[in-house]
């Protein structure tokens, strides 16, 4: 063997059954996987803390003495990376969920599929090396750096900085716009956090959630007995936020007697309360956001235009995350840090595959859109990374639109597949028996993943139980499986009368 010879993976089979471990070592061979065996939990433990470790272990559910599911808890205690997958032959909700909730890859149902098996497999070596390539992955950021929340190092995120710290020796008031989920908010609370009035509230409201009617109470209160339902006196967020900063989300969306009083508040600095004739003076900062087209709202005569002019003193615009793709991995980090200070998830660090997905998808939500995807992922995620497995259906499914993603990923081979050969035992004037045929058949097939093999199977299970007269036992044996499928045994049983023997 060469030096630069690829060295196959090594998978572990767990299983107090000999038959099982038997097929399921010969099934993977055949993709010229290093099969190991071990016949219950404690060995198999053992042979995981002895190391080195295999790159997938496959382990049974019920087992005598401990149940695959201590053994698993077991194992990943040992090494919190080892992919694990489990096989049974009961497929309950229990069984799935006691599975993921102890950090298994995926579990096999009995009898085998031999085909699904090594597709499972592969996708679970794939993973393996994926958790291996990001390793030494280092975060691009420190989250305690980043306290405003606000993540991003490109140029037009660099301008928005400036802006705000601008802005932030003044009263000026200051109208930021940008799509919905770009960060509006913290851009809000950044002004206010580096602003003298810092040490004052903070308030925002988001004029879109509130009804035209209820929306002026909330803003400047009322007296009791003001409308029905008014059973006494209540203070409106501007006489609440005196002194501070108030922050009025939408206000695109705030219908035209309301912007009226806002302009009142801007121009002469007091209020009154709904229902009262008391005139109220509030000392208060206003920040206004929108993702609306105000200038054309103003056209249209369904935005006040003095109103306008006296927001838009100062404009921030918010970029869309798909104007700065080069910010995504220090979001993506940002997330990832907080999540795992709240200890609402274990994962640390994303697959270089997984993170070129993020970084070229559209992001329509933009930044809320992407935490919203991290998080989903993070949860699912079996081990410290997110692979591209654990990343949405959606997401991987725009990742597959061709010319939607400038850019391919790549997926690299988990072992050396051997060409098919003439079986050696293979003469002109001697064929093989067909105990031999069968193996060699199934054998290349299974490496080769044809789609063809079910029916191969199928074929080959009908005439070994056609062989042995129904016997479903005698079959199996012939085939080196564990057992034969009930729907082939009870047609083959109609047409083989027991005790018949064949011509």
């Amino acid at each position: 063997m060469s030096d630069t010879a690829v060295k196959p993976p090594t998978i572990l089979v767990i299983d107090d059954d000999a038959e099982i471990r038997y097929s399921l070592t010969r099934v993977l061979g055949s993709r010229r996987y290093q099969v190991t065996e071990a016949a219950n939990g404690e060995q198999g433990i053992a042979m995981v803390k002895k190391g080195p470790a295999p790159d997938l272990v496959f382990l049974d559910v019920r087992m005598s003495g401990m149940s695959g599911i201590e053994a698993l808890q077991h194992i990943r205690s040992v090494n919190p990376k080892q992919l694990v997958v489990l096989m049974t032959a009961f497929g309950t909700a229990q069984t799935a969920i006691e599975a993921m909730k102890y950090g298994a890859f995926d579990y096999v149902m009995k009898p085998f599929d031999p085909a699904k098996v090594l597709s499972l497999a592969e996708n679970a070596l794939k993973a393996h090396a994926d958790l291996r390539a990001v390793g030494d992955y280092k975060p691009t950021i420190n989250a305690d750096d980043y306290r405003e929340g606000i993540v991003g190092s490109s140029p037009v995120m660099q301008d928005v900085f400036k802006v705000i710290g601008q802005v932030t020796a003044s009263d000026v008031t200051v109208m930021i716009t940008g799509e919905s989920g770009t960060g509006k908010e913290l851009v809000a609370r950044s002004i206010w956090k580096h602003s003298h009035r810092a040490g004052k509230p903070f308030i925002a409201v988001n004029c879109a959630a509130i009804p035209d009617n209820l929306i002026e109470s909330e803003l400047f209160g009322h007296e009791k007995g003001s409308f029905t339902g008014a059973t006494g006196q209540r203070l409106g967020k501007f006489e609440l936020c005196d002194g501070g900063t108030i922050f009025l989300d939408e206000i695109g969306d705030m219908a035209l007697a309301t912007q009226t009083k806002i302009l009142r508040v801007l121009q002469q600095g007091d209020i009154q309360r709904v229902g009262g004739t008391e005139t109220i003076k509030v000392d208060v900062r206003i920040l206004a956001a929108t993702n609306k087209n105000l200038e054309e709202m103003v056209k249209d005569k369904t935005f006040r235009e003095d109103l306008y002019y006296r927001l838009n003193v100062v404009r921030i615009r918010m970029p869309a995350l798909r104007e700065r793709g080069d910010d995504v991995p220090q979001i993506v980090d940002f997330c990832l840090q907080n999540l795992f200070k709240q200890r609402k998830a274990r994962v640390s660090k994303v697959s270089p595959e997984a993170m070129a997905i993020l970084m070229h998808h559209r992001w329509p939500g933009n930044v809320r859109e992407l935490e919203n995807v991290i998080y989903r992922s993070a949860v699912i995620a079996q081990g410290d990374a997110i692979l591209v497995k654990n990343l949405p259906k959606e997401i991987l499914e725009a990742a597959g639109e061709g010319s939607a993603v400038p850019f391919e990923i790549s997926t690299p081979a988990t072992a050396p597949t051997a060409p098919a050969v003439a079986h050696p035992a293979a003469t002109a004037d001697k064929p093989l028996s067909l105990e031999l045929a069968y193996d060699f058949i199934f054998t290349e097939l299974a490496r080769g993943g044809d789609p063809l093999l079910p029916q191969i199977e199928h074929a080959m299970r009908t005439r070994s139980l056609k062989d042995s007269e129904g016997d479903e036992a005698r079959a199996a044996a012939q085939l080196g499986v564990s057992s034969v499928t009930s729907s082939t045994a009870s047609s083959v049983k109609k047409r083989v009368a027991p005790g018949k023997k064949k011509p």
